[in-house]
């Protein structure tokens, strides 16, 4: 597993995940996520963070297998290294654009519902198969991409939404081909870390202060319910369905 940061024009810092088969990552991942993130948007020279990932899609969630592996420190892990990890794109000093391709789900969505800013390719789809993997979590930043009773909706059957349906909902700000996508996103980037510095890293705190809804707070109360659903049974009898077709009832 890699995340690598690269500094391919000026003010400009791109993060870029590398956790084959499908970027589901494992505890330590979020962490190193999380750092790289912060410390990106704290260099002084930084204008912009570019998130972004390498391989068939942008992300897709947990390594459930090591939950099942690792059992409940696993669980509990997992929930405070995602919540480090959104927490760090969302309180970055500076914008964050997330380049998103193929699926981006479960933790996808909480790192690209806390981005800025969302360019995607035509083939990225967004969603949450939390009732599938036996946890809950990241309502909160798929609300931040569509319609309430549309989020719910997604929720309670765990399917996806497109890119080209997001832009019409004015969450993605361009869908563009995939082979187009990096050059898409850096366009962007390239037009926020044009503006004053000083500017940026004021106006980034000043929107997160007038947010109508405390993400910190309300993604810290789902993940209150995962931990029951862990200790009621649920989580691990849905788990255990991982992998082996769709999760019965």
């Amino acid at each position: 597993m890699s995340v690598s940061t690269s500094s391919p024009e000026k003010g400009i810092r791109v993060v870029t995940v590398d956790h084959p088969p499908v970027n589901a990552l494992p505890v330590k991942g979020w962490y190193a996520l999380a750092d790289a993130v912060r410390s990106a948007g704290e260099e002084p020279g930084t204008r912009c963070v570019l998130l972004a990932a390498s391989g068939r899609g942008f992300n897709a969630g947990v390594d459930v297998k090591e939950i099942q592996r690792d059992g409940r420190a696993a669980l509990l892990g997992a929930n405070r290294g995602c919540f480090a990890a959104f927490s760090a794109v969302y309180d970055c000093e500076v914008p964050v654009v997330a380049a998103v391709q193929g699926f981006c789900l479960g933790g996808g969505v909480g790192l690209a519902g806390n981005a800025d800013a969302v360019v995607a390719s035509e083939d990225a789809v967004f969603g949450l198969p939390e009732l599938d993997r036996g946890a809950l979590g990241a309502a909160t930043h798929l609300a931040r991409l569509v319609p309430q009773h549309l989020m719910r909706t997604l929720y309670f059957t765990s399917r996806t939404v497109t890119a080209a349906e997001l832009h019409r909902h004015g969450s993605v700000w361009r869908v563009v081909p995939r082979g187009e996508l990096l050059e898409a996103a850096l366009e962007l980037a390239r037009e926020i870390a044009a503006k004053d510095g000083e500017l940026l890293r004021l106006a980034k705190s000043a929107l997160n202060g007038i947010d109508p809804v405390d993400v910190r707070r309300s993604y810290r109360f789902e993940q209150g319910f995962t931990y029951e659903a862990d200790v009621s049974g649920a989580g691990d009898r849905v788990r255990d369905t991982f992998g082996a077709g769709r999760a019965g009832r």
